[in-house]
């Protein structure tokens, strides 16, 4: 069965989590995604509050930019949310936006090297290993873990070119695609995905997870086309979603179709009833999934 989740977007003040956090939880929502936006929430912070205020919902962050957190940073907090919150985080790391990292003197020449180091050592760390590497930007001397997650934890890889999306594959547990994808963008995604996976040797599961842009309501159809146009992607055809929670459950079964395995609703970023969304998400769309 396809998951389907909803995202908390930061555009909203954080002081309106709790509410939805608790919201999703009781609605029946499988899963309800942050995102870690410069300058705007911190990804960790919020995913420990969301998960704190709630019981059963699983909580995604995607992603943590990399070149903003030291590896060993980023394990000790990912274990810890699974020590305290078995099974319910999810999170993914990846370049970040460059125009954001050059603003915070965090840039890198290499963003598929750095990502590439990263992957193998946070999995290492959140493994229980001992690591010791020089890399050109991670750097570990005889480091591990004194809690590390009791159970294995799959680490997510947020990729949208062909060099990450086959790394995605080589060093990721699984990929997280920008609402930027239509049918089409996924299964090209998932053949390049696979292709890492090919060269690297691997046969474990690899989830994909997809973004995907929904307005409902009388004016859907004038937000949805508002957004897309900010963002860039009026042209792109096929992206996004407007209408009822039939017209939604059809635009998410055509991205499972194409290879997704979570589909993760997003709403416009004017979105005038967050709450409403969520339960929209929940009890109407979601039993029309399968």
């Amino acid at each position: 069965m396809t998951q389907l989740g909803a995202v908390f977007r930061p555009q909203l003040p954080p002081e309106r989590l709790r509410d939805i956090a608790r919201l999703a939880d009781d609605s029946g929502l499988e899963q309800l995604w942050l995102w870690e936006d410069c300058f705007r929430e911190g990804g960790v912070s919020t995913a420990a509050a969301a998960l704190a205020w709630s019981e059963r919902v699983r909580i995604g962050v995607g992603l943590l930019p990399v070149p903003l957190r030291n590896v060993a940073i980023t394990a000790m907090e990912v274990a810890s949310l699974h020590r305290m919150f078995p099974g319910r985080a999810i999170v993914g790391v990846g370049h970040g936006v460059q125009d954001w990292m050059g603003q915070v003197g965090a840039r890198v020449e290499s963003p598929v090297t750095l990502l590439r180091e990263y992957l193998d050592a946070l999995r290492a760390l959140l493994r229980g290993e001992r690591v010791s590497v020089e890399g050109r930007y991670v750097r570990l001397d005889d480091v591990a873990l004194d809690w590390p997650p009791a159970e294995a934890v799959p680490v997510f890889a947020g990729a949208t070119g062909p060099r990450s999306l086959r790394l995605a594959g080589e060093a990721a547990d699984g990929t997280i695609l920008t609402a930027g994808t239509p049918a089409d963008g996924v299964r090209r995604a998932r053949r390049l995905v696979d292709e890492g996976r090919e060269s690297a040797g691997r046969n474990d599961p690899h989830q994909v997870v997809v973004y995907l842009l929904a307005a409902t309501g009388a004016d859907a159809a004038a937000r949805l086309r508002a957004e897309l146009a900010d963002e860039g992607l009026a042209d792109v055809p096929d992206l996004g979603v407007a209408g009822d929670a039939g017209a939604v459950a059809k635009a998410v079964e055509r991205l499972a179709e194409a290879g997704a395995d979570t589909v993760i609703l997003q709403p416009t970023g004017d979105e005038p009833d967050p709450e409403g969304f969520v339960r929209f998400v929940a009890e109407e769309v979601r039993p029309l999934v399968s």
